[in-house]
């Protein structure tokens, strides 16, 4: 009985070390993308934590058409380590294939989820605290301005109300339904099939 506590705990503890550390990785990947605020203390954060495994890849990795190779790929062998870790910890063991596609779902998951929250977050904090300065406000801004201001081409602000977030939000969870979930099950098949 003591062993499977153990194991839940170490589960536990490799989930929580890797996802947040492939959740540094993906934010500076994405803060990247949207040419945020360098100079941004956040940014700097992220910088700092994540420069020791990038530097070294991006030297053997270039850049390709403006894509940071080198971020993507650390990304996805942070995330089939964490379920390298987790098969040895629980005893399963995965298809090569399986694995491979596992990893990226639970990628795609990370991403959306990492939108769903920032919109969210922003929302709220332009209820609690409209046009106050805040160094994550700013970075929250610029992470989610390209899709919030395609969605306000879509739906405008109706009497001074701006639903964007809501149809964006609706959109994400709809890709997590019909994007994520079946590419999930697809690595499941192929991991333990």
């Amino acid at each position: 009985m003591g062993g499977s506590y153990a194991g839940n705990a170490g589960v536990f503890l490799v989930q929580t070390l890797f996802g947040l550390y492939i959740g540094a990785v993906m934010l500076r990947y994405l803060l990247g993308v949207v040419r945020a605020d360098f100079y941004n203390p956040i940014s700097q954060f992220l910088v700092k934590i994540t420069n020791p495994p990038l530097v070294p890849l991006r030297r053997i990795i270039p850049s390709l058409g403006g894509i940071d190779l080198a971020s993507l790929i650390l990304l996805l062998a942070l995330q089939v380590l964490e379920l390298l870790a987790v098969g040895l910890i629980t005893g399963l063991s995965f298809h090569p294939a399986g694995l491979m596609v596992l990893s990226v779902a639970e990628l795609l998951g990370l991403l959306f989820q990492i939108y769903f929250f920032t919109i969210l977050i922003q929302v709220v904090l332009s209820w609690v605290s409209p046009g106050g300065y805040n160094p994550a406000v700013s970075l929250l801004y610029s992470l989610n301005e390209p899709l919030l201001g395609r969605a306000r081409r879509i739906l405008p602000p109706i009497h001074g109300f701006d639903l964007s977030p809501i149809l964006v939000m609706i959109g994400i969870q709809l890709l997590n339904i019909l994007v994520v979930a079946p590419i999930h099950d697809l690595g499941r098949g192929l991991a333990f099939g």
